[in-house]
């Protein structure tokens, strides 16, 4: 429940979120001290969905760094360090995804070295071939917006003007390729 974009340019990412966090009950927060954006050292995630999963990524994992050889092909580490990691420290905090609620879940935008990846609850990882994401219920209005040219503001503002379930302040933060 919320908005989180990410646009992959040649010399980096830049990502942009909501602070909106929408509880099981409908009552809104957005408290400043829960952002939707973290840096973890060489590492910005951003996630959607189940706010527990969300916390334990961006704040209790330990990722693991790129070695020069995992740099030559970042999704292939992706798939072999970063997501037995995040599974790892998912199990170790016993966080589980509820088959019965159709709204448990998460998906996560986690850039490194300047390439951002969209990571899903079922631990697949997908990269986009025209460098546009876009996570949460007012995804599909930020998307639009992207492609239509707006800039990364503009599709958030658009998003919190149609999803109930996002609104501002709104965050963004760059990464540039090593």
């Amino acid at each position: 429940m919320t908005t989180i974009v990410a646009v992959q340019l040649d010399d980096r990412v830049i990502l942009g979120a909501d602070n909106q966090t929408t509880s099981g009950i409908g009552r809104k927060y957005t408290p400043p001290q829960r952002v939707k954006i973290s840096e973890r050292g060489k590492y910005i995630i951003a996630g959607a969905g189940d706010v527990r999963a969300c916390d334990i990524a961006q704040v209790l994992w330990n990722p693991p760094n790129p070695t020069a050889t995992d740099r030559k092909n970042l999704y292939h580490f992706m798939l072999r360090k970063v997501i037995p990691s995040l599974k790892d420290a998912l199990k170790y905090h016993d966080y589980k995804v509820d088959p019965n609620d159709s709204e448990a879940g998460f998906l996560l935008l986690v850039a490194i070295e300047g390439q951002v990846f969209e990571i899903a609850d079922d631990y697949s990882v997908t990269m986009s071939n025209h460098g546009i994401y876009a996570i949460g219920t007012g995804s599909s209005y930020a998307i639009g917006a992207l492609f239509a040219k707006a800039t990364i503001i503009e599709a958030l503002e658009i998003a919190a003007m149609n999803d109930i379930y996002t609104s501002g302040p709104f965050m963004i933060v760059e990464q540039f390729k090593n």
